[in-house]
């Protein structure tokens, strides 16, 4: 796993035990102005064996974004060059195998079946919610937030991206975020690219795509568990910390709201936890990384507490705690995409609160300036 982290120490230990169970051997970490502890984290982790960690030459790189400065980079890591299979991904995001007995080797196995010499496979997004949690604890966000977007839902835009499992055999020139870019001419037809149910993609996906469709999705082999938003306090300061590669975009209400998805419950990665759980405690056995957890525990807990106080985020940390919200984030398959893109501030004020028929769907005029 290639990946990019800023003040996610809380998380680190869950994230890194979990992909250890299924089959991950190797992490490759990109951080960048961090206040909370990940860093003397990571540099642990790295001193054990456990992950490679970098700084992020972004500012070295004029032009680039931290993220995407980060897999530039990357692709000269040794580690990365002699892997067999690699991904890009997020601390937030967790790979949930339904297949076999849910680890890598399981998928890899049932994809060759299904196709020989298979090289690719699209995981896509499940968005997960905060489940109505709204305090920050210390415990698993696997086991917290049990509750999703439904399989089939088409809006927000966001809801159906994916990431990439990839065989590192040179098809493509240079890492995306989403999945290997710079396809080679030449080798158009070694091309052997399943989604997450084991179907083909198309062609038409090869070289631009980051987005599932009606006729790509799929979620029956492999899901990516997407934690965007977590607790309303951890939201609190995610928001504050910015976004990796928008940071003039403000993650407020409308992020919330575009990435909160409470509607139904998948609880398939609980298999897996398990054997997450005894990876953690092995690593937590380590009195050093213990100690490292913790600090960026109570680093967290600390910006909390400050963002708490400061009257602007107390506002908004109630209005993500309300009722509004909190039914808001089970309805969001009525809204069309152009509600996404403005904001709950569009949706009428009670519409939480009604009835609402069958079939009913609201949207507005996208805004004029709207980029896609």
């Amino acid at each position: 796993i290639v990946t990019t982290m800023k003040n996610e120490g809380p998380f680190i230990l869950e994230w890194l035990a979990y992909h250890r169970a299924i089959g991950v051997t190797d992490f490759l970490v990109y951080t960048n102005d961090c206040t909370d502890g990940t860093d003397t984290l990571l540099d642990l982790l790295q001193s054990k064996g456990l992950v490679q960690h970098r700084g992020n030459p972004f500012r070295s790189m004029p032009g680039l974004m931290p993220q995407h400065a980060a897999l530039q980079a990357a692709e000269s890591e040794p580690v990365l060059r002699e892997a067999a299979w690699a991904i890009c991904m997020d601390v937030d995001e967790f790979i949930d195998i339904k297949t076999g007995n849910g680890t890598l080797p399981a998928l890899y196995a049932a994809m060759e079946a299904a196709t020989p010499g298979a090289n690719m496979i699209s995981l896509t997004w499940r968005l997960f919610g905060n489940a109505d949690v709204h305090r920050f604890e210390d415990r698993f966000v696997t086991e917290q937030f049990p509750l999703c977007a439904p399989e089939l839902i088409r809006k927000p835009h966001q809801a159906w991206g994916f990431k990439t499992l990839f065989r590192t055999i040179d098809i493509y020139r240079k890492l995306g975020v989403h999945r290997p870019k710079g396809l080679r001419p030449d080798l158009w037809g070694e091309v052997r690219w399943l989604n997450g149910s084991g179907r083909p993609m198309p062609e038409r996906i090869y070289r631009n795509g980051w987005r599932s469709s009606l006729s790509t999705y799929g979620y029956d082999w492999v899901q990516l568990n997407h934690y965007a938003v977590r607790s309303a306090e951890s939201f609190l300061v995610k928001r504050d910390r910015g976004r990796v590669n928008h940071v003039d975009r403000d993650q407020g209400l409308s992020y919330w709201f575009r990435m909160n998805h409470n509607a139904v419950e998948d609880r398939s990665i609980r298999r897996m936890i398990p054997a997450a759980r005894a990876e953690f405690d092995r690593l937590m056995a380590d009195p050093g990384i213990r100690a490292g957890h913790a600090a960026a525990v109570a680093a967290h807990r600390a910006k909390i507490d400050e963002l708490h106080a400061r009257p602007d985020y107390a506002a908004f940390y109630d209005e993500l705690t309300g009722e509004r919200m909190e039914k808001l984030s089970r309805m969001l398959s009525v809204f069309g995409a152009a509600v996404f893109s403005a904001g709950p501030g569009v949706v009428p004020p009670d519409l939480h609160r009604r009835a609402l028929p069958a079939g009913f769907f609201f949207t507005v005029e996208p805004p004029a300036d709207a980029a896609h």
